[in-house]
Formats: structure tokens, sequence, C-alpha cells
């Protein structure tokens, strides 16, 4: 890349990181917001796993994470849909400022979480992409949820939207090394690599499928006796 261009991108990053944190009370309120949200969420899920636990005598939800998406992140979303610079303009149009990753021990184990959030009466599905059933084609999968859910402040409740990743452990693994490559730019053979990638992509979904069906013969079992 032209040195010239490069440097011109940078500065017009910092003034676009700039303009959107210029009010740094209005930024950090919507931080604090977001990271109530995530609890909100984190506190639910968890509550369901407690739950599906002493029903079920199975634990669906191996670990959670949580993350605020970064100002640069933000910018950089916002400009690549060419919308307004602004925090009113994020929290408008950015439905994934706040995430949550679940991450579950099988597979069916990911629709069980999203049934059993869908089933409260407050949360709302505002969008769905299943990459399980279609997977992206550098073989990525995982199931995407936009929800909404009521967030009770001191003097008021809002709605504000989580989005939520579910994927097995095997996935979540796979996603990862997959993460790191795409940092490393220099790679002369990297198309090789992603090529590489997807094929164990579809080994670990195969490899999700008959975790699956043992835990259904070992439950079957247990069942029996």
């Amino acid at each position: 890349m032209n040195m010239f261009f490069y440097e011109n991108d940078l500065v017009s990053q910092e003034l676009d990181i700039a303009k959107l944190v210029s009010d740094p009370e209005a930024y950090s309120e919507m931080v604090m917001r977001y990271s109530c949200a995530l609890l909100e969420m984190e506190t639910r899920l968890n509550v369901l796993s407690k739950e599906a636990q002493h029903r079920q005598q199975h634990i669906p939800i191996d670990s959670i994470r949580s993350r605020i998406k970064e100002p640069q992140s933000i910018c950089k979303k916002l400009q690549n849909l060419n919308l307004e610079m602004s925090l009113a303009s994020a929290m408008e149009n950015l439905h994934d400022i706040a995430g949550i990753r679940v991450i579950t021990p099988y597979l069916d184990d990911i629709y069980l979480v999203k049934q059993m959030l869908l089933r409260q009466d407050d949360v709302k599905l505002l969008d769905e992409k299943d990459y399980i059933a279609s997977p992206k084609e550098n073989g990525y999968r995982s199931l995407h949820l936009i929800l909404s859910i009521p967030v009770f402040f001191e003097q008021k409740k809002e709605m504000l939207t989580v989005e939520v990743q579910l994927r097995t452990i095997a996935m979540d693994w796979w996603a990862s090394m997959e993460h790191e490559l795409n940092y490393k730019q220099d790679l002369d053979n990297k198309e090789e690599i992603s090529r590489q990638l997807k094929r164990v992509g579809d080994v670990i979904s195969q490899t999700d499928n008959r975790m699956q069906e043992l835990f259904y013969l070992i439950n079957s079992n247990r069942s029996i006796r």
C-alpha cells in the first residue's frame, strides 16, 4: 500500500474516533448502558443453564464471554455502512455494540439455549443468522442472534440490543485459529492455509455431529437403567 494513502487512512480513522468520543460523558454513558445489557443477558443465561442442569442433569453452557465494541470498530462499521459518525447513529443502527459469545458442549445445546431465551416473553428476536445450517465460504460456523432485552435503570426501563453468538467448543477453537491467521498478512501460502482451514472446519462439523450422537447414546443407556 502507498505510504501516503496509508497515513491518510490512519489520520481519517483517528479523526472519526475523536468525533465519536468527542463527548466523553456521553460515550461513558453509552458504555455503561450496554455493559448493563450484557450483565442482564449473562444473568439470564446463567439462570437458564442452572435450571437445565437441575431438570435435565446436563449443563448446556460451557462458558460465556462478553465485550463492548471498541471505538475504532464502531467507526469502521459506521463508515462501511455509510452512516453518520456519531453515538446516536451507532446506537440506532448498530446492533452488535454489546456482544456475548456462548460456548456450548454439544451442537444441540446451541438451539436449546436459543429456545430457552426466546421463551422469555420480554426477549425479542430482531435478527438471526444461522451459519451452522449455512456455513460461510471460509468454513465459519456459529449461530448469531440479535436480541432486544429490557434493562431496568433507576428511573426507567430501556430496551437494548445484544448480539448473542452461540457455538460449540470445537467451533470456537476453529474460529480462534482462523482469526489468528487473518492477522498474519505476510503469508505466502495464505490461500492454501485457507483451503486447509475449510477442510478442518468440515471435519470439526462431522466431529460435533458424532459427539452429539454419543451424548444421546450415553444418556439413553442411563435412562434404561
